[in-house]
């Protein structure tokens, strides 16, 4: 299978999301930090970048973070043909650990909660190159986390605020606040 490989931008202008032709991982796997990427082949090879400072991966695409000294159009390039490589070598991202599928917990209002993010919020999230984890629900309030490129995007309180809790509000009458947990 020839692995082709086609770059988007993000809403973050800190991110780029990198596609591939292949699913790269069932659910997905955030490495904010070089030290994280420690049982990652494939992110630990990516921060020998000294311009990557994070690496996000989900289903078909990773999202590479860049430091605030790169510019995309010197490093895009390079970090394309680096990920056509890596996947077409079949680098791994993760070292191999029992693998179990997402089962959602808690309260009917909870599992509800889970369901909603998981089947309509999750999609949105990632095409933009990111993850959206639910954390708790507590006296109305949803806590989720954001991760990949919308992590400290300049767009995510609004897709916070108007999307994701407007949705849950109509959705689940118990929610009267969405906030996200600061990484």
């Amino acid at each position: 299978m020839t692995i082709n490989v086609y770059t988007e931008q993000t809403p973050n202008p800190a991110t780029m999301k990198f596609m591939v032709n292949k699913l790269l991982i069932n659910g997905s796997e955030d490495f904010a930090t070089k030290e994280s990427a420690e049982h990652s082949p494939f992110a630990k090879e990516l921060f020998k970048f000294n311009f990557v400072s994070g690496v996000f991966f989900a289903s078909n695409f990773v999202t590479i973070t860049k430091t605030d000294d790169a510019d995309w159009a010197d490093v895009e390039a390079i970090l394309k043909e680096f990920v056509k490589g890596a996947v077409e070598s079949e680098l791994k991202i993760k070292e191999a650990t029992a693998e179990e599928a997402p089962a959602f917990e808690g309260s009917e209002t909870e599992i509800k909660i889970q369901q909603i993010l998981h089947d309509y919020v999750r999609p949105a999230v990632e095409q933009d190159g990111g993850a959206i984890t639910y954390k708790s629900f507590d006296e109305g309030v949803v806590t989720v986390e954001l991760r990949g490129s919308c992590s400290g995007c300049p767009s995510s309180t609004i897709t916070l605020k108007s999307g994701i809790q407007n949705l849950l509000q109509r959705m689940v009458p118990e929610v009267t606040e969405v906030v996200s947990e600061a990484l």
